[in-house]
């Protein structure tokens, strides 16, 4: 299993809860609240799901999101690095990947010896929806 590699390689193990965890978030779909791990896991402990969370995001198992409103979002990460577009009307988040940016990316590094370990875009506007209703 791809996760139970990546906590080890960091020292870490797939214990139990974190298992639970992980089936928790991937019911949940797409953007969900930390604390709506914590309603759908009531076995596992607050300051658990939170630690977790951490430690997923820190390994790459799980990207956060800050929507317009400010609070955090979470969404199992999927295989390919990628970004967010959030509608500031109806709040909906779309993923998209920019192979220009990561180019950029590299670029940066080239120019300034700079490595990069990670980076998070989120761009905020309104949906092709929120645009066609408007007018």
């Amino acid at each position: 299993d791809a996760i139970e590699r990546l906590l080890s390689r960091r020292g870490y193990r797939l214990t139990a809860p974190r298992r639970n965890l992980l089936e928790v978030m991937a019911s949940l779909g797409d953007h969900f609240s930390a604390d709506a791990v914590v309603g759908a896991a009531p076995e596992v402990g607050r300051a658990t799901v939170f630690r977790t969370l951490r430690l997923l995001q820190d390994i790459g198992v799980v990207c956060q999101v800050v929507l317009d409103d400010g609070t955090l979002a979470y969404r199992l990460a999927p295989e390919e690095h990628h970004h967010h577009a959030l509608c500031v009307e109806c709040g909906s988040v779309e993923d998209f990947s920019s192979p220009a940016l990561e180019s950029v990316l590299r670029e940066v590094e080239e120019a300034t010896g700079f490595s990069v370990e990670a980076h998070r875009l989120e761009l905020y506007g309104r949906c092709a929806a929120c645009r066609a209703a408007s007018n």
